[in-house]
């Protein structure tokens, strides 16, 4: 049985979005082998295994048996895959959702309750075959041995003991001609490089006269950073690399206890030359930048409001807050020509060493006309109350050291002209009727 949830999402004409979760039965004596391993397959593997990035692995009962009552508590709290969206307003249906809905939930909770038992061997699925984490994870998905492009930083070598530092240099692209980006991947060069690099941020320099002028240059072009690596465009959707662009790298290291040398890579996926996707996509960042943007007076619950207008219709296909230790909850808003405010998507429990991208689906993502208003809401907690606060005593502004705050968010955007977002309403409006009759 599937339970279907309309939600408005946004435009002129009200476009919904379905949301699913299965309703299957919570097994009364659940065992490891048949009822959690298939859930940490699908949930948890993708960083709870050897070599990876999570302190333990969860592939095995002898590996999950002794973490029991700690998995009890993350999975409760919800803390557990990260996934900070709140699940009682906006949209809900994400491509790549690493939540676990309340039947998953419950059955991990009654689990641990009865025993934590390991069940019948033969129940246990096959293992999952995993990349390694030095493995570009979209070349075999898309037939390639390696990206079409790799782009490097150069070298850095963060000394042991050393203060955090910010590595910048610009590197070329090498491209001599026009290219279609389909998906991008960035990682640390080396897995020593990944416990050094706190984030790795790609801008593109490029002249592009044909942007929209609502996108900044240099643009973000895509980055790296813990819960988040990779880039994969929608269906005849792309980013657009120009001959002669560079790339400007913005990189955090931190102390790792030993001497790391190390570069960053970027992969790049092309659409095969001479093929244009119908559509353009811009990683925009929207919401208070600079040094006078913020001003959060000690002890205090601050919020923020940045408004940011769309010259043109857009389809937002992504959302990811960004604050530092202080950050509490961010809010994507949409205020229509109409006048009314909607919310797309609220993360209540923002979370500083998680920088999750939030994927809409293909047929919830929120269509906007032209005129709309996109509003960035940030709210930072600077009291004792928010246990990641390194001194809730002090004012504290705008900067990038860990300890300086930001409230921004990156949303994808694909600019649509007046034709096309009203094709595009069109089609969303014959596939939710279809659906309701269903």
């Amino acid at each position: 049985m599937t339970d279907r949830r309309r939600r408005v999402c946004a435009g002129l004409a009200t476009v919904l979005s379905w949301g699913s979760l299965a309703a299957a039965e919570v097994p009364a004596t659940p065992t490891f082998t048949r009822d959690i391993a298939p859930i940490f397959q699908s949930k948890c593997e993708a960083c709870h295994r050897p070599d990876s990035i999570a302190p333990m692995s969860l592939r095995t009962y002898a590996e999950a048996r002794p973490w029991a009552r700690s998995i009890r508590t993350r999975v409760e709290a919800r803390q557990m895959p990260p996934w900070h969206i709140d699940k009682t307003v906006g949209i809900q249906a994400f491509k790549y959702d690493r939540s676990l809905n309340d039947d998953q939930i419950a059955t991990i909770l009654r689990w641990v309750d009865q025993g934590a038992a390991q069940g019948d061997p033969k129940d246990m699925p096959a293992p999952l075959a995993w990349p390694t984490e030095q493995q570009w994870t979209y070349a075999e998905i898309l037939g390639q041995k390696e990206p079409d492009l790799i782009v490097r930083s150069t070298p850095w070598t963060q000394k042991a003991g050393g203060q955090d530092t910010w590595w910048t240099p610009i590197v070329d692209t090498g491209l001599t001609e026009p290219r279609w980006v389909r998906a991008i991947e960035v990682r640390p060069g080396t897995v020593k490089g990944r416990k050094v690099t706190h984030h790795a941020n790609a801008d593109i320099l490029q002249h592009d006269p044909d942007a929209p002028a609502a996108v900044m240059t240099p643009g973000r072009f895509s980055e790296w950073a813990v819960g988040k690596g990779v880039e994969y465009m929608r269906s005849d959707t792309g980013l657009l690399m120009l001959p002669g662009s560079k790339i400007a790298w913005d990189i955090h290291y931190s102390n790792g206890g030993e001497d790391v040398t190390d570069v960053i890579e970027m992969g790049v996926y092309f659409y095969p030359k001479g093929q244009r996707p119908k559509y353009r996509q811009h990683l925009v960042r929207m919401g208070k930048q600079g040094p006078l943007a913020l001003d959060i007076p000690p002890n205090t619950v601050n919020l923020t409001e940045t408004y940011f207008p769309l010259r043109q219709a857009a389809r937002l296909e992504s959302f990811q807050p960004h604050m530092h230790l202080r950050g509490k909850a961010m809010s994507l808003e949409a205020i229509l020509p109409n006048g009314q405010n909607v919310v797309l998507s609220h993360v209540a429990e923002f979370n500083f060493m998680w920088h999750l991208a939030y994927t809409y689906a293909d047929d919830a993502a929120p269509l906007l006309p032209k005129g709309t208003v996109v509003k960035i809401k940030a709210w930072h907690d600077n009291t004792a109350a928010n246990k990641a606060n390194p001194d809730p005593n002090v004012w504290v502004g705008y900067g990038g050291r860990t300890v300086d705050e930001m409230a921004h968010a990156w949303v994808n955007v694909t600019y649509l002209t007046d034709e096309e977002y009203a094709a595009e309403v069109e089609a969303r409006r014959a596939q939710l009727g279809r659906a309701s009759q269903q």
